[in-house]
């Protein structure tokens, strides 16, 4: 699989308060791997509480990369996701795949889709290039560029059952589930 390359742009400031680029090169938070073949996620930054900070000029990306956001905390990734095959998804294991992300707890037994999962997110998601099909318990909804998604910790899973690669930006919200879990 070839990954797009994502030029991330950091500003902050310098010793007298002016507002400075403070890094300016490719992501390197990334993580393919082989239980979900075809799929790369890019993290281009962390928060780790609310309200977030913007001091400091260090890295917030550090560790394994992993699927939710920390406690009180944001994550913005990129995720490149290319043509599924079919046959390869009827024998996927999700378990590993989100195993591998540290959320193996995420995926939920018996679905529709290996690939189901749900996260106590809230998760804004844009899709940047090309078209994907998101699949609920019981709904499929097909996103395309230009596309936005308010993702409210329901199961999904995602399928790119077109022909180019599909980019969505992401920014998971750690959330607090109230209420029962129903609208």
């Amino acid at each position: 699989m070839d990954v797009k390359p994502i030029r991330r742009v950091v500003t902050g400031h310098d010793k007298n308060g002016k507002a400075v680029v403070i890094m300016d090169a490719a992501a390197t938070q990334i993580l393919q791997r082989p239980s979900r073949a075809g799929v790369a996620l890019t993290n281009l930054w962390q928060t780790n509480s609310m309200p977030a900070s913007y001091a400091g000029s260090e890295d917030p990306l550090k560790g394994p990369l992993v699927l939710h956001p920390p406690k009180h905390g944001t994550i913005f990734r990129i995720v490149q996701f290319d043509p599924e095959d079919r046959a390869e998804i009827a024998k996927a294991d999700g378990k590993a795949a989100f195993a591998a992300m540290g959320a193996a707890h995420s995926v939920i037994a018996n679905a529709r889709h290996p690939f189901m999962h749900r996260t106590e997110t809230v998760d804004y998601a844009m899709i940047l290039q090309g078209s994907i099909t998101m699949l609920l318990d019981d709904q499929d909804v097909e996103v395309k560029a230009g596309d936005v998604v308010i993702q409210r910790g329901t199961n999904h899973a995602w399928s790119n059952r077109g022909k180019v690669p599909c980019l969505v930006a992401f920014v998971l919200v750690d959330a607090d589930r109230t209420g029962g879990g129903h609208d």
